[in-house]
């Protein structure tokens, strides 16, 4: 027979502002108290990650579960090669995945989680090193450990103190401190992270480069010193970058000639058949490279609040063009 539906009790705006602002204060406080205990077994911890040879394979079952996958996706991508192992999978076949070289981070707040308890011969007999995240020192997990990271808590946030809420937090908030102090003892640069994110923001602004998006070859729009202001109109057209560049004998850039120019020239009414382009192009014109970062690309663009860039070698000839748009297009901007 089904259960009566629960009636909730009376709505009070108030009552749910300070329990949320409770649950804030408890789980602050949780995170708070963990720098104490920053010490001698978190360097050892460090140290076994940085000495392992293999992978780091995180293992907890439930919430501890659901943070331990968070704490191996926050190493893996600040350089500490890792990755979640389900310990009950593990029981069935996936300890296989485990090998003497690597090292097991297990999460379990109770350190007495059946699931990886009875991985615990397994792991010593292949001499794999253990850290394990408890609440509880003298827990079996704790005990069986190379390194324990103590993150117990005084109370969960829950008004009930059952649902894991500030235990999580401070497991959390522990995993992120090993993997950012293994980052920085590796070395880890933004262009590492940018590797590891390539779809991302960031990968997208550390590792594309101006080659990777300019114009080039044919598409280049250019004309010689010379060549009649009409003509070079042509060729802005055809090439639909809003510009042309404009080179001398040996390909070494003499100026640019862009919309801007001729608005300009259309103001004095030049006579667009019969001038030069070289009388009308800006020839102090702003170049780059194309072993630049297409986010230093940007910075030129902005800083002289400009809409196309030509591309130089380094000896100065032409090689290629790009503008705003393909800087979009490429989410570099």
């Amino acid at each position: 027979m089904s259960q009566p539906a629960r009636q909730p009790a009376a709505f009070d705006p108030q009552q749910i502002i300070d329990r949320a602002r409770q649950v804030l204060s408890v789980e602050a406080d949780a995170v708070a108290r963990l720098p104490e205990r920053i010490g001698d077994e978190f360097v050892k911890a460090c140290r076994l990650c940085l000495d392992c040879r293999g992978r780091l394979v995180v293992t907890g079952i439930g919430k501890s579960g659901h943070v331990a996958g968070k704490i191996a996706a926050t190493l893996a991508s600040t350089g500490s090669p890792a990755f979640f192992l389900h310990p009950g999978e593990a029981s069935h076949g996936d300890m296989g995945m485990i090998t003497a070289d690597d090292v097991v981070i297990a999460v379990s707040n109770s350190g007495e989680t059946s699931e990886i308890v009875v991985l615990l011969p397994l792991i010593r007999r292949m001499a794999a090193s253990l850290i394990t995240f408890t609440g509880n020192t003298a827990s079996t997990l704790a005990q069986a450990a190379t390194v324990n990271l103590d993150v117990s808590v005084s109370s969960e946030a829950c008004p009930l103190n059952l649902a894991p809420t500030a235990s999580t937090t401070a497991t959390l908030a522990m995993g992120d401190a090993l993997a950012l102090a293994l980052l920085e003892a590796r070395g880890f640069t933004a262009e590492d992270f940018a590797r590891s994110h390539p779809g991302g923001r960031l990968g997208r602004r550390l590792l594309v480069r101006v080659e990777d998006l300019m114009h080039s070859g044919e598409a280049v729009p250019c004309v010689d010193l010379g060549t009649s202001v009409k003509d070079a109109l042509l060729e802005v057209t055809a090439k639909g970058l809003g510009m042309t560049a404009v080179i001398d004998a040996q390909r070494h850039v003499a100026g640019v000639f862009t919309d801007g120019d001729l608005r300009r020239a259309l103001d004095r009414r030049v006579d667009l058949h019969g001038t030069a382009i070289e009388d009308l192009m800006t020839r102090d014109c702003k170049t780059v490279t194309p072993d630049m970062l297409a986010a230093e690309a940007v910075g030129v663009l902005e800083n002289h609040k400009i809409t196309s860039l030509l591309v130089v070698d380094d000896n100065d000839n032409l090689v290629g063009a790009l503008n705003v748009h393909d800087l979009f297009r490429a989410g570099v901007m």
